[in-house]
């Protein structure tokens, strides 16, 4: 541990006790102080644990001599990435698409053979933009579809209706609806939780339904419409018996009807996880590749980075918001915004815990494994010798173009895992801000953390203890309610003062190095 590693921890001591002197009221009764909450202290370590992933890879990058502009970006690719890999999409499991709807004659022609699925009296229900309808199976023959000319195309299914069909169409879906025989409110989920739902049993579903699976649920009628979560789901020959994750209403009974939709996850979780990060390790790659062998400027090709990966986040989901829902309220999710308990105690408005936010734990690893890496190994040498002399450790047969390309896929990997992170902690990513100015937050705690922006210098502890700092600062100015748009001046300010402090450190030791000589 440097000296500047042991400056920055001295100040992040001083700050803490500042702010639990500060926000206390009055100022010595420590006990009351609101920085001290529980609430506060874990979303303090849940924003250090986020950025201090940011600080730790543009930390290898600035050893290195070099510079990344991109990290806000990368970071708002990499939640856009995630929401669309892990999207949902709940289809009816049994539907056929609609090929016409002639509204005059009541009919509906289905694209492929399916004459032999329906049978006069059986509920459906006609998907289409805006007016869903329910609708009985009359009649139901094999017809041959033809284009424009007359010549045959394929085969498609007749089915007469009866029902209200509003306007004629060349879209939508036809879905099978089943008809509820039982229905039992209050089930129990499981043995070991107090939850409940409700017990439907319906009849000739020829298929399984699966746990998280949905059920469309319409009065054949009054157009009365619910969507319920199955959580627990059995089948015994043609009854098949499902438990919804929630109560349904007073309004629900056996005359309802229930269309299932299948659940449909793009990809696995662990799949998703490992193409985001090959992505942005990839993105990482070409950084490298075009400094080093193009031969451009750190600093312009980050800023080129920054400005492309934005516009991509943008255009991949069409500039609207994406996220998780509660689609993974139970598996991924709680790694960004949940926490390990420790503590619980009856308070005044309930009971109160605290706990270590589980991104706290992920940050741990990385700095553990990124400090070994850099301190215990001969990529980390060859990365400080790198920054130091570029020329220098090139004579000295070091490959340095594959360890700038090395340092910046760190980088954007480590952007991609925070990115991850804050995806998960918010729920939701909005393309136009996600990620803002998250590179002055990294580059900030890197440069306050002891790296010289010059290259050859650096520690993983001092980044992290940057980092905290910077939250501190952050957590500071909310709460002794400070102009929040001062937030900006405070970083621009800590990153001269780095900057500041490492070339009077720097002229002291040359200095030192000249009178010894």
């Amino acid at each position: 541990m440097n000296a500047k590693s042991i400056g920055i921890f001295g100040l992040l001591v001083a700050l803490f006790l500042f702010m639990a002197f500060m926000t206390a009221d009055p100022w010595y009764a420590v006990s009351d102080s609101t920085f001290l909450l529980s609430n506060n202290i874990e979303n303090l370590l849940r924003r250090i644990s986020m950025y201090g992933l940011l600080g730790i890879g543009v930390a290898f990058v600035i050893i290195t001599g070099g510079i990344d502009l991109s990290v806000g970006s990368v970071v708002c690719l990499a939640g856009c990435l995630l929401g669309i890999f892990l999207q949902v999409d709940y289809n009816a499991a049994d539907s056929f698409d609609v090929y016409r709807v002639n509204a005059a004659d009541k009919t509906i022609i289905l694209r492929g053979d399916a004459s032999e699925r329906f049978s006069r009296g059986d509920p459906i229900r006609l998907f289409q933009v805006r007016d869903p309808a329910v609708l009985t199976v009359q009649s139901a023959e094999l017809v041959q579809l033809a284009d424009e000319t007359g010549k045959p195309t394929e085969l498609g299914t007749l089915l007469s209706v009866e029902g209200e069909l509003q306007r004629d169409d060349q879209s939508g879906t036809v879905a099978r609806a089943f008809r509820i025989s039982d229905y039992s409110p209050g089930s129990k989920l499981g043995e070991n939780t107090d939850e409940s739902g409700d017990t439907l049993e319906i009849s000739q579903i020829p298929f399984q339904l699966h746990p998280r699976d949905r059920l469309i649920l319409v009065h054949p009628t009054s157009k009365g419409l619910l969507e319920a979560h199955v959580a627990v789901a059995t089948k015994e020959g043609d009854q098949t018996t499902a438990i919804t994750t929630q109560p349904l209403n007073d309004t629900f009974a056996t005359d309802w009807l229930a269309i299932p939709m299948k659940r449909q996850q793009r990809m696995p979780i662990p799949l998703a996880i490992l193409s985001v990060l090959a992505i942005t390790g990839c993105l990482g790659a070409v950084h490298g590749l075009l400094v080093t062998r193009a031969r451009l400027q750190p600093f312009v090709v980050t800023l080129c980075g920054l400005l492309i990966y934005r516009g991509v986040s943008r255009w991949l989901v069409n500039d609207n918001p994406v996220g998780f829902g509660i689609e993974y309220q139970n598996t991924l999710s709680p790694l960004g915004s949940g926490k390990l308990p420790l503590i619980q105690w009856a308070g005044e408005n309930g009971p109160q815990s605290f706990g270590i936010p589980y991104p706290f734990f992920v940050f741990i690893v990385v700095a553990v494994i990124a400090a070994i890496f850099l301190n215990l190994t001969i990529w980390g040498r060859y990365l400080l010798a790198l920054g130091s002399n570029e020329e220098a450790a090139r004579y000295s047969g070091i490959r340095t173009e594959r360890i700038t390309v090395l340092a910046y896929v760190i980088g954007t990997v480590a952007a991609g895992v925070g990115g991850m992170l804050f995806a998960l902690d918010s729920g939701s990513i909005s393309p136009s801000s996600f990620g803002n100015f998250f590179e002055l937050y990294a580059i900030a705690a890197a440069v306050l953390g002891g790296c010289s922006l010059r290259g050859g210098e650096g520690s993983i502890f001092g980044v992290s203890a940057g980092t905290a700092v910077m939250m501190l600062l952050n957590n500071l100015i909310l709460l002794l309610k400070i102009a929040d748009r001062l937030e900006f001046t405070i970083i621009g300010l800590v990153i001269l003062l780095g900057v500041f402090m490492d070339e009077t450190v720097r002229r002291i030791a040359a200095r030192r190095r000249a009178m010894k000589s």
